[in-house]
């Protein structure tokens, strides 16, 4: 039992550490995603460097290793709930902190790279509530078009998660634990996305979406 719970615990964080956007990448464009943009291998950046198609593989590609970090634990653990929240909140954390884009720095300090965990997060949302994506995709996409920022867009993915789980715990028709997957992804965007956050705060972050167009707009006419 240990053995097993070790063994999914161990193939979750490596299955999220799976650097899907940086193969695609390699792949289409024969270049190392971290030295474009903001160096991270998500569907945004991924999509700045190699198109449209490319950033959407990557997002579908990124949200399956949630799922399939799910599916793994219900394969090899069935019954247990907090292994399967612990596999797919791992397999978020291998996405942000992938062992497989492990680099030095100037210091001398190891440093892991990966992306912002948004896709993988909705994939381990997924994976708890199967249904979850018909009511948290669709607010997402608003977010992403209306408030016009990729990194609010990421966060919002894990708040609707959080928020999702509650009110169903709350309502009577779904446990309490899931709750937990929402707190810990939600903290670990927010981690992972500190230097955004920063710029945010400062009205430097890029724009995306509406306000990208709007802005674009007006500054043609300006």
């Amino acid at each position: 039992m240990v053995l097993n719970s070790m063994l999914v615990l161990v193939s979750a964080y490596l299955i999220g550490s799976i650097p899907a956007g940086w193969l695609i990448v390699r792949f289409i464009k024969g270049k190392d995603i971290r030295k474009f943009g903001s160096g991270r291998v998500g569907g945004t950046n991924v999509m700045r460097a190699a198109g449209f198609l490319a950033g959407l593989l990557t997002a579908v590609f990124d949200a399956g290793k949630g799922i399939l970090a799910g599916y793994l634990a219900s394969l090899f653990m069935p019954g247990s709930l907090w292994i399967k929240i612990i596999a797919v909140i791992l397999a978020v954390v291998g996405q942000i902190f992938s062992v497989f884009l492990i680099e030095k720095q100037s210091d001398g300090k190891l440093r892991l790279r990966g992306g912002a965990g948004g896709s993988t997060t909705l994939g381990g949302a997924i994976a708890l509530v199967p249904y979850s994506w018909i009511i948290i995709l669709p607010l997402i996409i608003l977010v992403y078009l209306g408030i016009g920022y990729a990194s609010v867009t990421t966060i919002s993915i894990a708040f609707f998660s959080l928020i999702l789980f509650g009110y169903q715990a709350a309502a009577g028709f779904g446990p309490w634990e899931f709750v937990f997957y929402g707190i810990c992804t939600l903290v670990i965007v927010l981690y992972a996305l500190r230097p955004n956050l920063k710029r945010l705060k400062e009205g430097t972050e890029r724009a995306v979406g509406l306000r990208a167009y709007f802005k674009k707009k007006l500054g043609q006419t300006n």
